[in-house]
């Protein structure tokens, strides 16, 4: 559950982000936020992830009260929730399948389940074909299939999907919200912001529009997706969903130590081919190409690491990214491996 109770929030430039806003979103809803540039959407999703705190209210995210979480439990809080980046976030070194196992990874998952659990998600999205594929092999549609793929595959109580078709073709952008709506029919609460009104007047569902930092307009609409869909005779997001469930569970069943992939070769992720921006991009840090305003908005690398750096001889608090991997390998068991 999503629960903001009269937050608002003022940066120190003085500007009132959002005011007095409240709202509550229940387990297992599909949500649309919509709102113009400068409305306020961005400061709410830094709100539930956590790299903002609000100025007043209180925020409570999948049973965690955002307003009193500790540093330390950031990162098991953000293991609750799976992220949608509009501009995909893929690491370029690595396959689909290294994407999505490195989320895993970060978190000391059993091999074993990450064996099991990345091929699941692989062909729920529908890229079991692309599974040894690397970013620039994929398509936009594609690249964006595998961002949710890693999103999901923490079996997170949410998603948050931030402008999710900005960066690919419009016919495909009804092709990802299909798909998010089907893992939403599987109980998965999602929460998508987009500016794109077409799709919203497409899909319907609950609409949720913020105005200069204030909601405005918080309603179930009826979409126009039974007509549409009709023309385009395809099948029905549940129907199109449970298929590829059945689609994967049998492949797992058939294949459960996903012989078709080199599991041995994917599992021992080549961190040592990475550069620092692909490993700090992969932990949700300041991407390649951000400016040094944009940087500063973005959260402390070390919030996003799961591991505690705190004692680390070489790690301060203007540490660069090279230093921070450093840390995170004399900290973690195996080393640099």
């Amino acid at each position: 559950m999503v629960e903001l109770k009269n937050v608002s929030v003022t940066y120190s430039s003085g500007v009132d982000a959002l005011n007095n806003v409240s709202l509550k979103i229940n387990d297992g809803d599909f949500a649309f936020v919509v709102g113009s540039s400068g409305a306020g959407k961005s400061t709410m999703i830094k709100l539930l992830l956590k790299e903002i705190d609000a100025t007043s209210g209180v925020v409570t995210v999948n049973g965690y009260n955002l307003n009193k979480l500790k540093k330390r439990k950031i990162p098991e809080f953000r293991r609750t929730l799976g992220f949608v980046f509009q501009d995909f976030r893929l690491i370029p070194s690595m396959t689909v399948y290294e994407n999505i196992a490195f989320v895993l990874r970060v978190i000391d998952a059993p091999i074993k389940y990450i064996r099991k659990r990345v091929p699941y998600v692989i062909s729920l999205v529908g890229l079991h074909a692309k599974t040894n594929s690397y970013p620039d092999e994929l398509s936009g549609g594609e690249k964006q299939r595998v961002a949710i793929a890693r999103a999901l595959v923490n079996d997170p109580q949410l998603i948050i999907a931030d402008e999710p078709t900005g960066n690919i073709d419009p016919e495909l952008s009804y092709e990802i919200v299909e798909l998010l709506k089907g893992i939403n029919d599987q109980g998965t609460t999602i929460l998508m912001v987009t500016h794109e009104h077409d799709l919203v007047r497409h899909f319907g569902g609950r609409i949720i529009n913020i105005t200069e930092g204030e909601i405005v307009f918080d309603e179930v609409i009826t979409g126009t997706n039974d007509e549409l869909l009709a023309d385009m005779d395809s099948e029905l997001p549940s129907e199109a969903m449970a298929a590829a469930i059945s689609e994967a569970e049998r492949i797992n069943d058939r294949a459960p130590d996903n012989a078709e992939v080199n599991t041995e070769e994917a599992i021992d992720l080549p961190i040592e081919n990475m550069t620092a921006d692909d490993i700090i991009s992969a932990i949700g840090g300041v991407p390649e190409g951000k400016s040094e305003t944009e940087s500063k908005l973005m959260p402390k690398v070390a919030d996003n690491i799961d591991v505690d750096l705190s004692e680390a001889s070489n790690v301060s608090a203007a540490a660069t990214p090279e230093e921070l991997l450093a840390a995170l390998t004399e900290k973690t068991e195996g080393g640099a491996k």
